[in-house]
């Protein structure tokens, strides 16, 4: 998945790309230029499975952050626009802490005012595209116009209304033929959203409202620098964290995506696959190979906990607890899968 991470300058957006990517931010970005990373996300399931089975490879999923050119209020080039309509979500980074060594683009630090101001950036994105499309249709109305074009102009003259009213095009609903009508104009207010506070340490853990995560970027340095497993343990106890919030990053954005994780497990790799939760497992098995969803005859499934009780798989299958399932069963979260196929 395809995550963009947007907000204001000076937020902080570099320093979370590095910490949830590793890769530094060069200085020689150009002004305007998006900046791709690769994160792996650390899955507590993975590392059991690994101990369990020694396999030669373990596998983590992964997510790619595209870092995006900073959101500036009443700028008409929105430089961060088009990188962002290609990403499944946008993760919008807010600044919450103060600081007299970094300055605010817009004076002062006010999260309710800067989540405001991009959001009537995202509006005005949108609301843009909209109109231009509904221009298009109109001229190329003269020549005659197709079903499926009047069907785009009926939905795109709702957004247009929704717009107006300064809605979120996320709160108009289509059917799934009218979604595959709009799908290629990548609305940004029709992607999921993911609102995140960057906090100061004495911040930690304040309300900012409903959905929205805070972290503070300084301190999540602080504890990637600590390689001691007990000594950043006993940094983040004392601080009140639970877990680093890059961990927890990861669970919201799967969260706000649908998305889940499913395993296959053994001597060669223990591996975290991607699924939509939903998904049947002739689709889990097309995650791992083409062929497996082409040829699907049935998926053994173990349930990660009966495993991690039972100590191994033969232990499982004589407690009874190896299922075996067809075409139609749904994968869930944290199976463990061995596909059977033929082609």
């Amino acid at each position: 998945m395809k995550i963009a991470i947007l907000g204001l300058a000076q937020t902080g957006k570099k320093t979370l790309f590095n910490l949830l990517t590793g890769r530094p931010v060069p200085a020689t970005r150009k002004a305007g230029e998006a900046y791709e990373g690769v994160a792996t996300i650390r899955d507590s399931r993975v590392d059991a499975l690994s101990r369990l089975y020694k396999p030669k490879k373990t596998t983590y999923a992964e997510n790619l952050f595209v870092l995006c050119p900073d959101i500036t209020d009443g700028s008409t080039s929105r430089l961060w626009m088009d990188p962002a309509r290609r990403c499944d979500l946008l993760f919008l980074l807010i600044r919450a802490f103060d600081s007299p060594e970094v300055f605010h683009p817009l004076g002062a630090v006010d999260p309710a005012r800067d989540r405001a101001m991009i959001e009537s950036e995202l509006l005005l994105a949108d609301m843009q595209l909209v109109e231009t499309r509904l221009q298009r249709l109109a001229k190329e109305k003269k020549g005659g116009q197709s079903a499926n074009q009047a069907l785009e102009e009926e939905i795109l003259n709702r957004f247009n209304a929704a717009l107006e009213e300064e809605k979120f095009l996320s709160t108009v609903t289509l059917t799934p033929d009218e979604e595959q009508v709009i799908k290629s104009l990548n609305l940004v207010t029709r992607t999921p959203l993911l609102y995140a506070c960057n906090v100061s340490e004495d911040e930690i853990g304040k309300d900012f409202g409903p959905g929205v995560f805070t972290l503070s970027c300084e301190i999540e340095r602080e504890i990637a620098g600590i390689e001691d497993e007990g000594e950043q343990r006993e940094f983040m106890e004392a601080l009140g964290i639970v877990e680093p919030s890059l961990d927890r990053i990861n669970a919201s954005l799967y969260d706000a995506l649908g998305l889940m994780s499913f395993y296959t497990a053994g001597e060669d790799e223990c591996r975290a696959w991607t699924i939509r939760k939903g998904s049947k497992a002739p689709v889990a098995g097309g995650k791992i190979h083409s062929d497996i969803e082409r040829g699907f005859i049935r998926v053994e499934v173990m349930k990660f906990d009966d495993l991690m009780a039972a100590g191994s798989e033969q232990a499982v299958k004589k407690a009874g607890k190896m299922q075996l399932h067809g075409k139609d069963y749904i994968i869930e979260d944290g199976d463990i899968c061995h596909f059977l196929f033929n082609v």
